[in-house]
């Protein structure tokens, strides 16, 4: 079955982040994400942009509105994901368990709806 990853964190604590620091946890997440793919369970992943270079798209009233950044001010702001295939929810939480900012920001596992 296949799970969405999603990986918040705090983008204001993001940028005050020392290099190394960030370095370091780069390097990390580079060998998370090649642990996945040796593992034959990452589909797809990328990190994001800021939330502020996002639009929020909107149909009312049979007309598209749409407004820059977020839906929502939120204290994480969506930084990231995995696409993964799992046998089951639980192991879906352990790979999610193993993402170097599951220390400090908030994971979500979310079970794809097959079409």
């Amino acid at each position: 079955m296949e799970y969405m990853i999603l990986i918040y964190g705090d983008e204001s604590a993001f940028g005050s982040t020392k290099e190394a620091q960030l370095k370091a946890m780069y390097a990390e997440y580079g060998t998370y994400t090649q642990e996945l793919m040796k593992a034959g369970v990452m589909r797809a992943g990328s990190e994001l942009k800021p939330a502020s270079t996002a639009t929020t798209v909107r149909l009312r009233g049979g007309k598209v509105l749409t407004t820059d950044g977020p839906f929502a001010e939120t204290k994480e702001q969506l930084g990231g994901f995995y696409l993964i295939d799992a046998a089951d929810l639980n192991e879906a939480i352990q790979v999610a368990a193993r993402i170097p900012s599951a220390r400090f920001g908030s994971i979500e596992v979310r079970p794809i709806h097959p079409m």
